[in-house]
């Protein structure tokens, strides 16, 4: 029981430091917009810096971090700290040497990468793209490192210092973006997104030193190590291979979305962007704060061998990231038009910007739930070494989202909402089969109190519609008053109706509440204190 509480604390730090990061990258993402909009530049832009981070997603934030945090956290459980040093220097040594081979790749072969990325751009479009991508490549290298470290510090419980780490990325984002990019072109014309390319890297780079005191305080020490015929290493590397083949089927989603986008003209590629950077709040701040907790949690219990454990802590995380992300997901639905208004909507974003980028957003928070348990459930798998079934599962949503994607743009003529609501969907049945493999392979995973959650909680949202509802007039009007009016009123609606999904909650005795509340009272008293 004890442990469970400190989950659930710790899951409250976590998605404390993540909001925190979210926030500045919404503010990050509302400079830009500002200042080059949702055309050719920001386009070329948001596909360059994609081209690297399929690479962050595919070996630092994906397999690598899941293989190495399952592989670290099973070392210290068995054989201690000193063991799982060692192995974590062997680790580092081996991903610097790699990922700079694979910067140099990428850098070389970017004409041929944006081709793929790319492929309905037009030509002046393409070759800025290339450029930007040349430039910002070295960020997989910095993230890959920032990445082993994170893992490093959540097998020790020291979740603050990694959760934060995202946030001075977006902090070296932001103002060495601005700062380059006023040098550049004190006008910030399309010689500008230099500076942004060269603000990403200050970010990369941030990123991974702020991690470092709190990494030696840990008791790490970095000794160069060459010696990589090591079962640790072997067993990181064997987890990871699947890792990366199921990630890659991801990415492969990603490419065949941005194939798609280039087609539909200027504009898409940046909507989708600003879309999905919104959803990501809540997926950050929730899905993937308990998923950070859970993983070494339920590495270290399968390690020990104790089934039963393992089962109530993964069915617990899931229902506590449903319990976060539905009411997050009916938000961003019934909302949606508002909050792009006031974020984006200035500058060289306009309202017809504001009205397609809303759109996306609509379809996206389909599958908000499904991807914060998508967050929980997948790494497990490789805690009980059942790692090539996320693998298939992803495979098969690579068909899926390829015949949606058709379906939702070529037949129904849908543009980039289709594209949205394909990603949504396909994360959808990706959910649905895993939950089914991990029955057959742990057992059951408290499905009766899953799917009350599920319904309780979505009762508890019909309050949240109809307070929208009976409040879009005002919502409107507020559309032309001053700025600190209008985040005001957005703000009011958002906490009532908030309040209204938790009173709601407690009036139908939803057992996640009170974990939710005893998170508040902490912080409250801590606040109080401080």
């Amino acid at each position: 029981m004890e442990t469970e509480h400190l989950n659930t604390r710790a899951a409250g730090i976590v998605a404390g430091a993540v909001m925190l990061s979210r926030l500045l990258g919404l503010v990050r993402e509302l400079i830009f917009a500002g200042l080059f909009g949702a055309g050719r530049g920001m386009d070329a832009f948001i596909t360059a810096f994609r081209a690297p981070n399929l690479l962050r997603d595919l070996f630092a934030e994906g397999a690598l971090s899941t293989a190495f945090v399952t592989v670290f956290s099973q070392e210290i459980a068995k054989h201690g700290d000193v063991a799982a040093w060692k192995l974590a220097s062997k680790m580092i040594t081996l991903t610097t040497l790699f990922m700079s081979l694979i910067t140099l790749l990428g850098i070389f072969f970017a004409p041929q990468l944006i081709a793929i990325l790319a492929p309905g751009f037009a030509p002046e479009k393409a070759e800025l793209t290339i450029f930007l991508t040349k430039v910002m490549y070295p960020f997989i290298l910095l993230v890959s490192l920032a990445a082993l470290v994170m893992g490093m510090l959540n097998a020790k419980n020291i979740f603050t210092a990694p959760a934060l780490a995202s946030s001075f990325f977006n902090l070296g984002s932001i103002i060495g973006g601005v700062a380059f990019g006023w040098y550049c072109d004190p006008h910030f014309g399309e010689r500008a997104l230099t500076g942004l390319a060269l603000g990403t890297l200050l970010g990369g780079l941030l990123q991974l030193i702020v991690q470092f005191p709190s990494l030696s305080q840990a008791g790490f020490r970095l000794v160069l190590d060459f010696q990589w015929r090591d079962p640790g290493v072997k067993q990181v590397l064997l987890l990871m291979l699947p890792a990366v083949i199921a990630a890659s089927a991801v990415q492969i989603n990603v490419m065949v979305n941005s194939i798609f986008a280039s087609y539909l003209g200027d504009g898409p590629v940046s909507w989708l962007s600003y879309a999905f950077r919104l959803m990501q709040l809540p997926l950050g701040v929730f899905g993937v704060a308990i998923a950070t907790v859970t993983l070494p949690l339920v590495s270290r219990i399968a390690a020990l061998g104790d089934l039963s454990k393992f089962r109530s802590t993964l069915a617990r995380a899931l229902r506590l990231a449903l319990f976060l992300t539905l009411p997050s997901a009916v938000g961003l639905m019934i909302l949606a038009q508002p909050i792009i208004a006031l974020i984006y909507e200035r500058g060289k974003f306009h309202p017809h910007d504001t009205v397609q980028t809303a759109s996306a957003l609509q379809f996206y928070a389909i599958g908000l739930v499904s991807y914060s348990c998508i967050k929980v459930l997948s790494p497990a798998f490789y805690a009980l070494n059942h790692r090539w079934t996320p693998m298939m599962v992803s495979f098969l949503s690579i068909a899926l989202n390829l015949l949606f994607n058709w379906i939702f743009i070529f037949e129904l003529k849908m543009g980039h909402r289709g594209l949205a609501l394909s990603t949504a969907l396909s994360a959808t049945l990706n959910f649905g089969l895993l939950y089914f493999f991990m029955v057959r392979f742990a057992g059951a995973l408290h499905f009766r109190e899953l799917l009350s959650t599920f319904w309780r909680c979505g009762i508890a949202t019909l309050p949240m519609i109809a307070l929208v509802a009976f409040s879009s007039h005002w919502l409107e009007h507020l559309h032309g008053m001053h700025l600190i009016t209008r985040v005001g009123g957005l703000l009011l609606i958002i906490a009532l109706a908030s309040g209204l999904f938790i009173a709601g909650c407690i009036f139908l005795k939803v057992k996640e509440t009170s974990d939710f509340l005893v998170i508040l009272e902490r912080r409250w008293n801590r606040v109080r204190g401080s």
